[in-house]
């Protein structure tokens, strides 16, 4: 199984991996982790990746230009292309459990 994780901080999920179960999971071979830079895909010279929300308010969103870019660079590398799933986490979608992850 190979897995690809897009982030802005690829090096912050690289630790919890090199332990436990996944980590024997890894060295069988059995699952394969790419950690992909989100920036990398980022606009002009400072490779923005955010922008302000629509309608205002604080903080910061991810540009979806920036997001639809990485994600299909990813689903072009993969050969398998009927198997992928895209996983996007959010703190406004539906929690993510082990029922979930089974289906």
């Amino acid at each position: 199984m190979k897995i690809d994780i897009l982030t802005l901080f690829p090096d912050m999920f690289k630790g919890p991996f090199e332990y436990s179960i996944v980590k024997r999971a890894i060295e069988k071979k059995l699952i394969n982790i790419d950690f992909i830079n989100i920036r990398d895909f980022g606009l002009g010279r400072r490779k923005v990746v955010d922008d302000t929300p629509y309608g205002g308010g604080n903080g910061m969103v991810l540009r979806v230009d920036v997001l639809a870019k990485a994600i299909g660079k990813v689903k072009q590398n993969n050969l398998k292309k009927n198997e992928q799933k895209v996983i996007l986490l959010s703190a406004h979608g539906k929690q993510f459990n082990q029922k979930r992850a089974k289906k």
